[in-house]
């Protein structure tokens, strides 16, 4: 079988791809001209340099069978809030009709929980949970919700589309790195003082990656599945790295008014003075909210892998090191 695969070079396509590869899949994977081409060096791959925007997208998507859309912008920048929605939304419109025109026979279109958004109450939620729009927090989180919607349409016209709604993965192939890899690096160069109670559902990169080919095979057409794992405090989290690399944790909380004050002023005051800002405000408002998920359906229904998580850390730790990532002052020998 042939599968189309945007969003290669990223964390999740990168090793969605190589696990494709593995399975026996032909893949062709397109990219933007300017990407980095990292993540996907010396794979077995044909590469087609273009955008989501693009008319012509059907013509390189014949002869493939199925589209992983995977590919998304991520910022909580307020000035990237325009490429968020021509990307995220009218992105996702145009390949989806692309793959209709291409004849592909099934799409998995990778949307985020954060398009769902998080319960008031701070209990997981699942499948059938939506928050209200106006309550998500950034155009980042608004930008996947209309994105989804498009999917959904696409559905109502007949095309064949699994929607799977990944939480928070980590492990290797992280090359940007993700915010959540952003905390490990800082944890590894002991830049992490303090930390905000929040809380997160992990899930190895790897059972995510697992997650599209099995919600292939066996997910429910218009159906939309968690891919997730366990739910963890911040300092849970933290506590697991110290564990893994033997670096101390921070032990202290720091109230949430201070970054947000930060990170208000340097995107309102500093931003127009020409400086770059360091902490982006929707940022420290979603850490507010604990995230957590209940991934149960696409566990039973698609047989989703649950990896350890700490395994799922241990790699991650590994790979930036192996990046360059400074961790000194570590005491595990084999990190």
């Amino acid at each position: 079988m042939r599968a189309f695969v945007t969003g290669g070079t990223g964390f999740v396509g990168a090793n969605l791809i190589r696990l494709l590869l593995q399975q026996g899949y032909q893949v062709k994977a397109l990219v933007r001209a300017n990407s980095c081409l990292v993540n996907l060096k010396d794979l077995d791959i044909e590469i087609v340099r273009g955008d989501l925007n693009q008319e012509d997208l059907a013509l390189q998507m014949k002869g493939c069978q199925v589209l992983f859309h995977v590919a998304a912008q991520y910022s909580l920048w307020k000035k990237d809030r325009d490429t968020l929605y021509l990307n995220n939304v009218l992105g996702t419109r145009n390949i989806l009709n692309c793959a209709r025109q291409a004849g592909i026979e099934r799409t998995i279109y990778t949307s985020s929980v954060a398009a769902m958004g998080v319960r008031q109450d701070s209990l997981p939620a699942d499948e059938t949970y939506q928050s209200p729009v106006s309550k998500l927090i950034g155009d980042y989180k608004k930008s996947k919700y209309y994105g989804e919607q498009e999917a959904v349409k696409a559905i109502k016209t007949g095309q064949d589309i699994v929607i799977v709604n990944p939480s928070t993965p980590i492990g290797a192939w992280d090359i940007k790195p993700t915010p959540t890899g952003e905390i490990i690096v800082r944890f590894l160069q002991r830049k992490m003082p303090f930390y905000i109670d929040t809380g997160l559902n992990l899930i190895d990169v790897e059972d995510v990656a697992w997650g599209h080919v099995l919600a292939l095979k066996q997910g429910k057409t218009g159906d939309r599945y968690i891919l997730g794992n366990q739910n963890l405090t911040f300092a849970q989290l933290l506590g697991k790295l110290e564990q893994i690399t033997g670096l101390p944790a921070p032990q202290k909380t720091i109230p949430g008014w201070i970054p947000y004050g930060v990170a208000w002023l340097e995107e309102n005051v500093l931003t127009k003075l020409g400086k770059q800002p360091t902490i982006a405000l929707d940022g420290v408002r979603m850490s507010r909210q604990k995230m957590f998920y209940d991934a149960s359906k696409a566990v039973v229904q698609l047989g989703l892998p649950q990896s350890n998580i700490d395994d799922a850390l241990f790699k991650a730790v590994k790979y930036f090191q192996t990046k360059g990532i400074s961790n000194e002052g570590s005491r595990k020998q084999y990190l």
